[in-house]
């Protein structure tokens, strides 16, 4: 398809998401930046010392993948957890600020809303601070938030499981997802097994390496670990990402597809995979093909690598590659 047909195909696909409803499952936390620059190491430890010009919160994680979604224009609801504490009201807030439906966002008061503080300092991360559980839910919360998704699912074109292993996703909530017509997952690989029959699930090369055991070192070896996940979880796709390296499908009808990196310079990866998913799923609830939605979400992903922290990607800029990349 040359690159002409294909940006006329973005812009009419672009058009139809804003009247698709999608829902985000998923672990929903906060990314906190410290922006700044360094001149001097510390007289306390062999450590630099940041001087901070610049202090921001984003939504991360299954926020982020809200976040990706409503800048294609689709109508997003959250569901997830969030603490009885300041970060997660930030996170109420953030998600209001953004004309998210945060309904489905219950609070629990036995765990703290999960926080990820990134000091950056000329372009570059120096040091990452967590606050988190990875526990599981407890039982009674586990099943409000699936009564939740099981009502809202059904409601949806779409959802999508943002799993980022913080004790949120369960077999359960993975059932309740199915009322939608389409399911995809963005699963870490322990929970792997959890996320049999979704529509696409879309891991990375390192994800998929753990999950299945087989290094993707070439050609052979990226079809083995792709068929493996199909034939393992009976999903209709499997999409693995690849960094500078592209995006390869395989289909449970014998499609099969690579599609190769658009990125002209790569800043930051922080959230590309939340880019991916949002866009493919969104692509997918509006009726394009399989194929379509791989190379419109592989131009997305594309276009935020080349921005500083987690990042979304517009209509504008994903056409605007889309048409600059030559013909195809």
């Amino acid at each position: 398809m040359s690159n002409t047909l294909l940006e006329r195909g973005a812009r009419r696909l672009f058009e139809k998401m804003r009247d698709r409803r999608i829902l985000v499952v998923g672990d929903v936390m906060v990314d906190e930046w410290v922006w700044g620059s360094v001149s001097r190491i510390s007289p306390e430890a062999p450590v630099p010392v940041v001087a901070v010009a610049d202090h921001s919160f984003t939504l991360g994680g299954a926020g982020n993948v809200a976040s990706n979604l409503r800048a294609v224009g689709a109508r997003v609801t959250l569901a997830g957890a969030i603490g009885d504490d300041v970060e997660g009201q930030r996170i109420l807030g953030l998600l209001d600020e953004q004309d998210v439906d945060r309904s489905a966002v219950i609070v629990v008061r036995d765990r703290p809303t999960t926080r990820k503080t990134r000091i950056v300092a000329h372009n570059q991360q120096v040091v990452r601070a967590d606050w988190e559980s990875v526990e599981a839910l407890r039982a009674g919360d586990a099943a409000r938030l699936c009564d939740l998704v099981a009502r809202l699912a059904a409601e949806c074109d779409a959802v999508i499981l943002s799993d980022y292993a913080k004790g949120l996703i369960s077999r359960e909530l993975v059932g309740a997802a199915r009322a939608a017509p389409i399911v995809a997952a963005d699963p870490k690989p322990q929970n792997i097994t959890l996320f049999d029959g979704v529509t696409v699930l879309a891991p990375n090369a390192a994800e998929t390496t753990i999950a299945t055991g087989i290094v993707i070192k070439d050609d052979r070896s990226l079809e083995r670990a792709g068929s493996s996940l199909l034939k393992r979880l009976g999903c209709r796709y499997v999409v693995i990402t690849r960094g500078e390296r592209g995006m390869a499908l395989f289909g449970a009808d014998g499609t099969r597809a690579v599609v190769p990196s658009v990125a002209r310079t790569v800043y930051d990866v922080s959230g590309a995979g939340d880019t991916v998913i949002a866009v493919l799923t969104a692509a997918l609830a509006a009726e394009a093909s399989i194929e379509m939605a791989l190379q419109l979400a592989n131009f997305a992903a594309g276009a935020v690598v080349e921005k500083l922290g987690t990042a979304t990607a517009s209509p504008d800029e994903i056409v605007a590659l889309v048409g600059g990349n030559g013909d195809g």
